[in-house]
């Protein structure tokens, strides 16, 4: 096989050190003590990428993605094994790098096209295409460090893409720009692929690597876990994240239980909570709001798959089951239960209850722990983060608790609709002689 880039047993560790620099006292008289902890981003990771090649790498942040760019642009140097690299390399890495703020984006371009090798003639024949691309032609002869993120971005990568190199490495840098400009580096990349040059790049993108990547490769804690086709690689890297999430999903569950009998036992001011979807709307919300005079209390909340595992993240469409835990502190005869589901801007989703269901709900002869079960077939939501709110009242809309954000959750989707649902939809498209239809124009 014909590889450009081949990392063999590849280590690397950086130093951590834990506090400021000793004097020279303390070097004398604390001369054994260790000064800093050794922590390996890379550990003996083989990866080989072939010419003309596209490989995606994945993993979560501090897994070693960017280290490994980094060694393949020479920045730094691998502590134990080999980095073998054939061809011209051009890197985006980090936004800016190799600009000086005080000149002008020209004389940048000029100054970071030389760091690549070319000579003053290539870039000047070559001067043109790069301002065009980056779309800075009135601002070209101003001081980069009057730039945007996004112009800074946008030049860089312009001469990036314009110096012809083998291989091109890009980090998650690209994620700066404007909608229009993300897709039209994404198309130059996938001409620069066409014409045989082999590109690895970095990003939390998984839909994008997935259409642009021949192969992905995926880090995790500095360990190279699997290589291999880009919906195979994106499968077990999902299923491994979204594990790891749900046990942290039912570790903050069991704190919340908690959390709401404490509360009980203090007894506080339920009415005293905002209204649903006021407030800052943050994700880390970590403790509810709630209101209610407590006649019936909410203990606990679970977000639950069709198998009854606990889950903080979806698929659209899949089946899942939201569950109260509930206690009658009086007699109580019906009960009204209801979900409402918010969108992470506090967009109203869906909301109903067993009143609006005609669910009948009578608990007079249950005891005194109750669980009721929102059972929802197709959780037919568009990708996003979400999350929900749980309620219970009498028939006389007299609130009994009633929990303001009390489970974050997201949705993700292999099919990239827009909006807040998704409807179950076909299309057709007939001949419009064949099916009675008037064609287009027609009366």
């Amino acid at each position: 096989m014909n590889y450009v880039i081949e990392a063999n047993d590849v280590w690397k560790m950086f130093r951590l050190y834990h506090d400021r620099a000793p004097t020279l006292k303390e070097k004398v008289l604390f001369s054994h003590r260790r000064k800093h902890d050794e922590l390996w981003v890379l550990k003996g990771v083989d990866l080989k990428v072939e010419k003309g090649r596209t490989l995606g790498l994945i993993g979560q942040n501090g897994s070693g993605k960017s280290t490994f760019l980094k060694l393949l642009t020479r920045i730094i140097y691998p502590d134990r094994g080999n980095i073998k690299i054939t061809g011209k390399v051009s890197s985006l890495l980090e936004l800016g790098a190799g600009f000086h703020p005080d000149f002008s984006g020209l004389e940048n371009i000029y100054m970071n096209a030389a760091i690549f090798g070319l000579t003053k003639k290539e870039i000047d024949r070559r001067l043109e295409e790069i301002v065009d691309f980056s779309e800075l032609e009135e601002f070209i002869d101003s001081p980069v460090r009057t730039y945007s993120s996004g112009m800074y971005m946008r030049l860089a990568f312009s001469i990036a893409i314009n110096v012809d190199p083998d291989i091109l490495l890009v980090d998650e840098i690209l994620a700066v720009g404007d909608e229009g400009f993300q897709k039209k580096c994404f198309n130059k990349m996938k001409s620069f692929k066409s014409q045989g040059a082999t590109i690895v790049i970095v990003s939390h993108s998984l839909s994008q690597l997935e259409m642009l990547c021949d192969e992905l490769a995926w880090l995790h804690e500095g360990v190279l876990l699997e290589q291999g086709i880009p919906a195979d690689v994106i499968g077990k890297y999902r299923t491994e994240v979204f594990a790891a999430e749900d046990r942290r999903a039912e570790t903050k569950g069991k704190l919340l239980a908690e959390h709401l009998r404490e509360e009980a036992k203090s007894e506080p001011d339920r009415n005293s909570a905002d209204a649903p979807g006021e407030g800052s709307g943050s994700a880390q919300t970590t403790q509810p709001k709630r209101r209610g005079d407590g006649s019936v209390e909410i203990t606990g909340v679970l977000f639950m798959d069709g198998r009854g595992r606990g889950k903080t993240r979806f698929e659209s469409g899949e089946p899942c089951v939201i569950e109260m835990h509930c206690r009658k502190h009086r007699p109580v005869d019906k009960l009204i239960f209801g979900i409402a589901i918010y969108r992470n801007d506090d967009i109203w989703c869906y909301g109903t209850n067993t009143l609006i269901d005609r669910y009948q709900t009578d608990v007079q002869f249950l005891g005194e722990e109750i669980i009721v079960r929102a059972n929802i077939d197709k959780l037919n939501l568009v990708e996003g983060e979400y999350y929900l709110n749980v309620a219970c009242s009498d028939g006389l809309a007299t609130e009994y608790d009633y929990l303001v954000r009390c489970l974050d959750f997201a949705v993700y989707s292999q099919v990239k609709d827009v909006g807040v649902c998704r409807l179950e939809h076909h299309w057709e498209i007939l001949d419009a002689d064949d099916s009675g239809v008037p064609a287009a124009g027609e009366l």
